[in-house]
């Protein structure tokens, strides 16, 4: 048995929890999530608790078992405080730049910029001048998503640590080639 899927998700006050058959449905102060769950779990509200179970013992069942019970609470998580992912540009002449509320426009190094479109229900902040993004959205999958992707066109290379990273992030820097 799954550890974290026998834990009960505790729904927050503000935060309501709707199931019907195999959906379900979180909604809260910053929007709503839903998810179907597979037909081999059981999702159950009791006691102002969500309880995951399992309804056989296949293979698939297992292992989706906690899972369900993780997304389920990151979802409760993402309607009640939401997510949020900050990326830090360096280099000389790497910026970020707001193109309306759903466009980013991203100048790192290449002889071209980059448009990356938002995509709905995430919230993108440039701050510092264009070194600072900040990423926000009640999908803990999708904020992470739209940051790894951001970070993917620009990797911090360890020599100089030019590139997007993620704030906390540490970059192992590396010696440059000694001259004799």
């Amino acid at each position: 048995m799954s550890r974290i899927g026998k834990q009960p998700v505790l729904i927050p006050g503000g935060v309501t929890a709707e199931v019907s058959g195999q959906s379900i449905t979180i909604k809260g102060a910053k929007g709503e999530c839903s998810y179907v769950a597979p037909a081999c779990i059981a999702v159950a509200i009791e006691e102002n608790n969500v309880v995951v179970s399992r309804t056989d013992d296949s293979k698939f069942g297992k292992a989706m078992f906690g899972t369900v019970r993780s997304l389920v609470s990151n979802m409760v998580v993402g309607v009640s405080q939401g997510y949020r992912k900050d990326l830090i540009i360096e280099g000389v002449g790497y910026k970020a730049v707001m193109q309306g509320a759903n466009k980013i426009i991203l100048s790192l190094g290449y002889s071209h910029e980059i448009n990356y479109d938002i995509p709905e229900g995430i919230k993108v902040e440039v701050a510092g001048g264009g070194t600072a993004v900040s990423i926000e959205g009640i999908d803990k999958q999708l904020v992470g998503q739209v940051a790894a992707r951001i970070r993917d066109y620009s990797p911090v290379e360890p020599y100089k640590g030019k590139g997007v990273r993620y704030n906390g992030e540490h970059v192992r820097r590396k010696e440059g080639k000694a001259v004799a």
